[in-house]
């Protein structure tokens, strides 16, 4: 970047849906949305830590009509009302950017783009250079060599080679393009059937708008057509998609066109103090006050100098954005003629399904993609049913056709989360086999913490964008089915999914094969859990719905009863989900003991508060108590009976593998592996997961696995002898530490070693030692030192994985994954000191979650050996859960256990321990 003052645009608006789409579903102490408003507030501190602007506006949309409703009535006619959740965020969005120091502009009358648009022109002219930060496409117009944009949800920066290497076209031919194209999203109108490919062609060809329009008559074929029909439009396409620079400011910007009033300010901290309080942004909090004190700031220590900059993004190949595509719409028996006899000709098939649902067990085939060279895909349009849908081969023919190819092994298939696409091949009838690769795994398993879905890895990997689904259906309310999609914009869309497959699967691959250790993660572990768990997820699990039901009322009863008791206690009636009211009714009417403090000074009513006082009064106890039930009602007993799948009589639910950096699965829809047992109504709530008749559940899990990993990493001579002897570990713990013959340790101290067993795998220092024992400090210190005393190994452990991750930016399992620890060097003590636990712990918790898999892939593969009906029903942390006939149950209990313990040769033995029962709850 030049010498230039900077000029900072922030495209307020454009990131407001943006912030609330990506943005998990956050709540404030007060039960207030702020997962957007978080997420904002993530967005401008990465821009202004990255950007050094001297100016700087944040610009929003102000409420009410433009210009261009005048021009064109329907403009944005289409668009859904904005959702309640993301109206109640926009005041605190515009309140914290002010405090955060950005000007803010709103201007009446005026979309933001123009805004925009005006004050890049001016600054332009005035010397600075500009920077849009913006995820709009139509901005690419405004880019010029003092202007260039900047996306901060992609990390893409588009100057003038990047527009044209994006769109096919130069910043001074945007308009034309999306004239010719039109914008579904604010109810633009193009040419008919006429996307990017072909707009960027004729553009070429023709060099403008205005040639194209010349060229008219002699442009052939349906599109020629449709553009012909268009002329008359297109003179006012062209005026609403224009951005406007000349806009008149004057009004909210103090002495335009004078860029003094939107100086980039300091930061407001003790407004942001307040802010972060009553939202609740505990980790931004901590590090504003730890600024505010002189402590070091949250800014990250560069870690390129110990570690070759692993956290920096990779910049993409330079002429990977330039790739040529050839996609085609099958839609003749001979065309897909020729396209089977390159599928059975590829060693490798990239394959996409485009369908009519996300739940992968009801979704139906719309259309399929293949790809077998990058740049090279074909789209298999079937069930396209929009006005102008053409006539398209039939459904279940051409299934017919592609079964032997779909359902043959040695024909290698590539895809996006292939789990997915297996799901919905079933639903028509077709076991899909073959399938070798899954870019969403290999980027897993090579960068766990970063974000592993196709659009990421494209613009990642090779710099390369394609159409989103949203630019083809819409949002919200007015979203249309895939199915009424434009056929030419499905295949634009559908081909480019597998054509970038392919290609990130070649730039991934070599990269993967190259570590010894992440071959075998992904080959050995990985890729065939994915097959695995869509025959579990199929499978899926029988439900009580009367017995959850039943649950949910008596649950409701109680609920009742523990407001009435909490009412009686406090006096009067009060929100029991308010931490405001419960402050004023425990702290100012009952004088309970403040406990601690919130920033603003006001006693905190936190969690850890209640329960802490909950040993002690009653009223918090009540609280705590309805909190967990109300939980426990909302998200299981009422909701697991509206889930069971009519078709199976069964609860499906989803197996995420690429979620969790230690390789632990995610579940969800429902979240199984939540599901609470410390309570008795949370117990009840595993008894409606039930057998079929002739059946039993057996559970089947691994004992003391992160303790048994510890002996074996650490190689301590204490607790290796401890599990080879078989003797109780956490007896064997308090011997040592209390200097006590094993026959003689009482209950409470097995209870304090277990304690400290399982706390110092977790990071656990003598404070949390403390307050996990009801003890004091210097007792706990006394009690951790003696423990490294005696089990040095761990001790060494600890500090040189410490050193390690470090120096290397991450630590690995047994099995060779990587855990990448990105806060490892942070300048930011918390954070740094966080990263440090994880080092200690992910290996434990990444070589358990590798085990299990390991263990269900062996157990189901001597099950499928064996002919055994006997299926795995549910994986949940270290536990598998089975479904057995009951003439089953002998070989289950002898073999399943043996089967876990050998699927590693570890330094200590592996246990594995089997019960059974009626439900799940018995077989514990």
């Amino acid at each position: 970047m030049s010498d230039k003052p900077i000029m900072l645009l922030v495209d307020g608006s454009s990131y407001l849906y943006r912030a609330f789409h990506a943005a998990p579903d956050l709540r404030g102490p007060e039960g207030q949305f702020t997962g957007a408003v978080h997420l904002f507030v993530a967005m401008m501190k990465k821009l202004r830590a990255e950007i050094a602007a001297e100016h700087a506006v944040c610009v929003f949309d102000a409420k009410g009509p433009t210009f261009r409703d005048e021009w064109y009535p329907a403009y944005k006619a289409q668009r859904p009302p904005m959702p309640d959740a993301l109206r109640e965020q926009i005041a605190p969005i515009h309140e914290v950017v002010a405090l955060l120091g950005w000007p803010i502009l709103e201007v009446p009358g005026i979309e933001a783009d123009d805004a925009i648009g005006t004050l890049a022109a001016v600054a332009a002219r005035g010397g600075h250079q500009v920077v849009i930060s913006t995820g709009d496409k139509d901005m690419a117009q405004l880019v010029t060599p003092d202007i260039t944009l900047y996306n901060t949800m992609s990390n893409e920066r588009l100057d003038e080679a990047g527009v044209l290497a994006k769109f096919g076209v130069p910043p001074e031919r945007i308009i034309d393009y999306l004239t010719l194209m039109g914008d579904t999203v604010d109810n633009v109108p193009g040419v008919e059937k006429v996307g990017p490919k072909t707009a960027a062609k004729w553009i070429g060809e023709h060099g403008s708008l205005d040639g194209v329009i010349a060229a008219a008559g002699a442009i052939k074929g349906v599109a020629g057509e449709n553009l012909r029909k268009a002329l008359d439009w297109l003179p006012m396409g062209r005026k609403l998609v224009t951005v406007v620079q000349d806009c008149d400011l004057s009004a909210h910007v103090p002495n335009w066109p004078a860029l003094e009033a939107l100086a980039l300010r300091e930061p407001d901290k003790a407004g942001l103090i307040d802010f972060f309080t009553r939202n609740g942004f505990k980790t931004m909090l901590r590090e504003l006050q730890g600024e505010a004190e002189g402590k070091p700031a949250s800014k990250s220590k560069p870690v390129a100098a110990v570690t070759g900059d692993l956290f920096a993004e990779q910049a993409p190949p330079a002429e990977a954005a330039q790739i040529s595509t050839q996609y085609d719409t099958v839609l003749s028996w001979e065309q897909f003629d020729g396209w089977l006899a390159k599928l059975q000709a590829a060693e490798l098939t990239a394959l996409d399904t485009e369908t009519d649902s996300l739940d992968s067990m009801r979704a139906r085939i719309v259309g399929i993609s293949f790809s077998v060279k990058p740049g090279e895909a074909a789209y298999l349009p079937l069930r396209h049913d929009g006005p102008d849908a053409p006539t398209q081969l039939p459904l279940d023919e051409v299934l017919a056709r592609l079964k032997p190819w779909l359902e043959d092994a040695s024909r290698a298939k590539l895809g996006q989360n292939v789990k997915y696409d297996s799901h919905v091949f079933a639903n028509h009838g077709i076991a899909v086999a073959g399938y070798a690769e899954d870019t969403m795994l290999e980027s897993y398993v090579l960068e766990a913490h970063k974000t592993h879905g196709l659009e990421a890895l494209a613009e990642r990997h090779l710099g390369r964008h394609g159409l989103s689904y949203e630019d083809l259906c819409g949002k919200g309310v007015h979203q249309i089915p895939f199915a009424q999609v434009d056929v030419a914009r499905a295949a634009q869309y559908s081909c480019e999914d597998s054509d970038m497959c392919l290609h990130v699967h070649e730039l991934l691959r070599p990269r993967v094969a190259a570590d010894a250790g992440l071959e075998f993660v992904y080959r050995q572990i990985e890729m065939p859990a994915s097959a695995l768990l869509t025959r579990i997820e199929r499978t899926g699990v029988l439900i009580d719905a009367p017995r959850l039901q039943a649950q949910s009322h008596e649950l409701a009863q109680r609920l009742l009863q523990l407001e009435q008791e909490a009412y009686a206690i406090a006096g009067q009636p009060f929100n029991m989900g308010s931490p405001k009211q419960i402050g004023e009714i425990l702290f100012n009417k009952q004088g309970l003991p403040i406990v601690k403090k919130t920033a603003t000074g006001a006693p905190s009513t936190d969690e850890e508060v209640l329960d802490k006082l909950a040993q002690d009064y009653p009223l918090p106890a009540k609280i705590l108590e309805y909190r967990g039930l109300a939980k426990l009602k909302s998200t299981y007993t009422d909701k697991l009976p509206l889930m069971v799948n009519p078709s199976t009589g069964r609860v499906h639910t989803t197996y995420s593998q690429a979620v969790a950096v230690t390789g632990r699965l995610a579940s969800n829809d429902p979240n199984l592996q939540n599901i609470p047992i410390r309570t008795a109504e949370g117990r009840k709530v595993r008894e409606a997961f039930i057998a079929p008749p002739g059946h039993r559940i057996v559970s089947a899990d691994y004992s003391q696995i992160e303790l048994r990993i510890m002996a074996h990493i650490s190689e301590d001579p204490g607790l290796l002898r401890a599990f080879q002897d078989g003797i109780d570990v956490h007896r064997a713990t308090a011997s040592e530490v209390f200097g006590t013959p094993v026959a003689e340790v009482t209950t409470e101290q097995r209870r304090y070693a277990k304690t400290i067993n399982f706390g110092l795998i977790y990071g656990m220092g003598a404070f949390g030692l403390a307050q996990s024992l009801g003890i004091e400090q210097k007792a706990a210190k006394d009690y951790i030192d003696r423990y490294f005393t005696r089990f040095a190994g761990v001790k060494r452990y600890m500090d040189e994985t410490r050193e390690a991750a470090k120096a290397k930016g991450y630590v690995e399992t047994v099995f060779g994954r990587r855990l990448w620890l990105p806060e490892i060097n942070s300048g930011n003590g918390p954070r740094r000191t966080g990263a440090e636990r994880q080092a200690i712990n992910a290996p434990m918790q990444g070589t358990a979650a590798d085990l299990i898999k390991l263990a269900m892939i062996a157990v189901q593969r001597a099950l499928d050996e064996q002919g055994k009906a006997t299926r795995i029903v549910m994986q949940v942390h270290d536990e598998l859960v089975f479904e057995v006939p009951e003439v089953e149950l002998p070989w289950v209990r002898e073999q399943v256990p043996a089967l876990m313990a050998g699927v590693a040769q570890l330094k200590v033995p592996l246990l594995a321990e089997v019960g059974e029962g009626s439900n799940w709850d018995e077989a514990h």
